[in-house]
């Protein structure tokens, strides 16, 4: 190097500012979700739908012996099923292409027990085409139920007869619907017409989904993608990690109290496959003229989505498909009721923590690299997170807010991407009228966050939020923190504001 080139470099060095290298991320703890899962998380409610030979014989499960004219739908519209589904919200659906009385909703070349048998449409309908491609032309994601359980097929019973069977139904399926983002495998398993029941070969089942659809999660009781819940109520449990101790858990099986580890999953879980919470809109899966006055309300929906999606699991809510074809009214008339009380509470412009201030009690790197703030968790995206420094298992961060704004609902979410952190927080408010000293209102405790925690208080108002975290399995991490108001927080609003206790700063 020439002097003058050693002067130029030195003279750069005192008047340039000193560049920090960017701080390491978190160290991600396993074990960690595939991409396929995150994708299906972030849909986080889909719709499900049951229909088939039970929707004209009125029953829930056929005896695989309904004759092929049984299905006469009058009015067939799967575009209706889709603008009905997308309008609330939804961003998918699954069939039941096939269910346990092994009547095929499409013209399979296996089986003379489908459509291709009916009257429908002269023997030349296909109910998966139609949904396949009203949710391709809407935006929809399309998926597809098929249960291993066979009351018609005389195979059923034999083994790997029986099995081969069904490998190249599923390959029928796969093949030629497009792509399909779930596939649910039910674990029924009773008897055949011969009065036989099958062995299931699920690895193998799996591997045809994998081969040909591997962008598809598989359902079934203990995944290997998304797990049951545990009920076919709609809700997930007040604890819910997305780790499972898959060993133990059987398919179609599973009781209490082995399905309370379905509800809440386990901290100690080697598996990453969270939880999905089924429930029918009616007390049926399959349309029943008597049902029609026992819809669900949107408010007893709104509840059930804030205890699934709210408690890191995804909600999957079934409509019975009419006689006609077509997702009743009164179904309808529900489910955009819920729409409407989903856009008031969590829609656009609700949030009231969205870009106010906010500080933290440790930031990683020493807040150097602006990438894990502690402005990122109400930066409104859901890919920017706030991050300790990897020693931390407790930390908080304050939020200050508009203390004349009721609230009742706190929104929290982890980068699940590092895996699922924290065990336990808290949620505090505070509301100094003249400038003095916060004194602490707790508000509410809880353990784990996972995708989405949406925590129910009482209505309140504060000037400022805190978010306590209690436990962590790896350092903490937030991506987002947000406040919001149902009709509720302001009905009961004004005198219920933040009061003092006797937790200190």
């Amino acid at each position: 190097m020439t002097f003058l080139n050693l002067t130029v470099a030195l003279l750069m060095s005192v008047t340039q500012p000193m560049l920090h290298r960017p701080v390491t991320p978190p160290e991600p703890i396993a074990p960690l979700p595939h991409a396929r899962q995150l994708a299906w998380k972030e849909l986080e409610w889909t719709g499900f739908i049951h229909f088939g030979p039970n929707t004209f014989t009125d029953k829930e499960w056929g005896h695989g012996d309904e004759p092929e004219d049984a299905f006469q739908p009058t009015a067939l519209d799967a575009r209706q099923w889709v603008k009905v589904m997308k309008e609330a919200g939804m961003r998918g659906v699954v069939l039941t292409a096939k269910h346990h009385d092994g009547y095929c909703n499409w013209p399979t070349k296996l089986s003379t027990h489908s459509v291709a048998s009916s009257p429908w449409k002269a023997g030349n309908g296909d109910v998966l085409r139609e949904l396949s491609d009203a949710c391709r032309e809407s935006g929809l994601k399309f998926g597809v139920y098929l249960s291993p359980w066979d009351r018609n097929n005389p195979k059923y019973g034999s083994g790997e007869e029986y099995n081969e069977y069904f490998r190249q139904q599923l390959r029928e399926v796969l093949s030629n619907y497009g792509p399909i983002f779930e596939v649910w495998f039910d674990g029924a398993c009773g008897e055949g017409p011969n009065g036989k029941r099958q062995v299931y070969d699920f690895p193998s089942f799996r591997a045809v989904v994998r081969e040909l659809q591997p962008n598809a999660v598989m359902f079934s009781d203990v995944g290997p993608d998304i797990r049951w819940v545990g009920n076919e109520q709609g809700w997930a449990g007040e604890t819910c990690w997305s780790m499972l101790k898959a060993e133990g858990h059987g398919i179609g099986d599973d009781r209490p109290p082995s399905t309370k580890s379905l509800n809440e999953g386990d901290i100690d879980g080697e598996s990453w496959i969270p939880a999905e919470c089924d429930v029918s809109i009616r007390p049926g899966w399959f349309y029943h003229a008597h049902e029609d006055d026992k819809v669900k309300t949107p408010a007893q929906l709104f509840d059930l989505l804030e205890r699934s999606v709210g408690h890191n699991a995804n909600f999957h809510l079934n409509f019975p498909v009419d006689r006609r074809g077509l997702i009743h009214e009164n179904d309808a008339a529900a489910v955009l009721g819920l729409r409407r009380l989903i856009d008031a509470a969590y829609g656009d412009g609700t949030d009231l923590a969205r870009g106010r201030a906010t500080t933290a009690s440790n930031v990683r790197g020493a807040g150097k690299d602006e990438s894990f703030a502690s402005a990122c968790i109400v930066d409104g995206d859901a890919a920017t997170y706030w991050a300790t420094d990897d020693d931390k298992r407790v930390a908080k961060i304050e939020i200050t807010l508009d203390g004349t704004k009721p609230f009742d609902r706190v929104v929290l979410a982890e980068p699940t991407w590092l895996g699922q952190r924290v065990a336990r927080f808290r949620i505090q408010a505070a509301s100094p009228a003249d400038g003095s000293e916060r004194v602490w209102r707790t508000l509410a405790e809880g353990t784990t966050i996972g995708h989405k925690r949406i925590v129910r208080v009482v209505p309140t108002t504060a000037t400022h939020l805190r978010v306590e975290l209690l436990e962590s399995r790896a350092c903490p991490c937030l991506s987002g923190v947000s406040v919001h108001a149902t009709a509720g927080a302001t009905a009961a609003q004004t005198d219920q504001t933040a009061q003092p206790s006797q937790t200190k700063p």
